[in-house]
């Protein structure tokens, strides 16, 4: 039992934190008001306090209440007894780093594993697929392992970014990474446009939102899938 989103970022261009997954999140909170907050990826550097204060801000939106997981005297009790739990965004190796450093790889994935409600946006989506080798972060700290929760048989890569022809830019695009990986990795990757999610709800995992996906396969020519189709099948 799975009970997962998996959204690409906490933000979209021009609105508040978490607003564009307002209408998902009553729904999948439902009756819960206290949601345990893992605020250990710390975008920009912030600290874990004012990190959960976003969080708390943004929730509150929707009625819910927020508690950081640095406030726990055991934050492994913490995990296991969480009634809901999200995962904020930042920098991916420092979240990880500070899971494994703090043993709670394996409390978290049982805990999601019971069909507690999981949220991830950016890092905390990187961290359910089978390692992080597909992040946009930079390795500024270096977990034990680069292998990740693997609540979903596949890799992640959230801010999904299109090549866009018209820019002087020429550095790697996400595509060209991608197809980097493959040559020494073989697990799909999903690249997660603005906007997107993943629905996971026990067997089934669906895109959610208005834009396709782009899904890279070992030894495959990368394809599009529109939103609402179902990806179980995909290993």
């Amino acid at each position: 039992m799975k009970n997962i989103i998996i959204a690409s970022t906490s933000t979209i261009h021009g609105t508040a934190y978490l607003e564009y997954l307002f209408d998902e999140l009553k729904l999948f909170y439902n009756d819960i008001d206290d949601i345990l907050f893992i605020p250990y990826a710390r975008p920009n550097g912030i600290s874990h306090d004012t990190y959960t204060e976003i969080a708390t801000k943004g929730l509150s939106k929707i009625g819910r209440k927020v508690k950081g997981l640095h406030t726990f005297q055991n934050p492994e009790t913490a995990i296991k007894e969480a009634k809901a739990i999200f995962v904020g965004g930042g920098n991916t190796f420092v979240l990880l780093n500070e899971l494994y450093k703090k043993n709670l790889i394996t409390s978290l994935k049982q805990t999601i594993k019971k069909g507690i409600p999981y949220l991830g946006t950016s890092a905390g989506s990187n961290i359910c697929g089978l390692s992080i080798k597909t992040t946009n972060d930079m390795p500024i700290v270096f977990p034990k392992s680069l292998n990740a929760l693997g609540v979903v048989p596949f890799n992640i890569n959230p801010h999904y970014i299109d090549v866009d022809t018209t820019l002087k830019h020429m550095g790697e695009s996400r595509e060209t990474r991608i197809n980097e990986f493959h040559k020494f990795n073989t697990q799909p990757v999903i690249g997660l446009r603005e906007g997107s999610w993943l629905k996971v709800d026990d067997g089934s995992i669906k895109l959610k939102g208005t834009l396709n996906a782009r899904i890279f396969e070992y030894n495959k020519e990368p394809y599009e899938i529109e939103t609402e189709t179902e990806l179980n099948t995909l290993k």
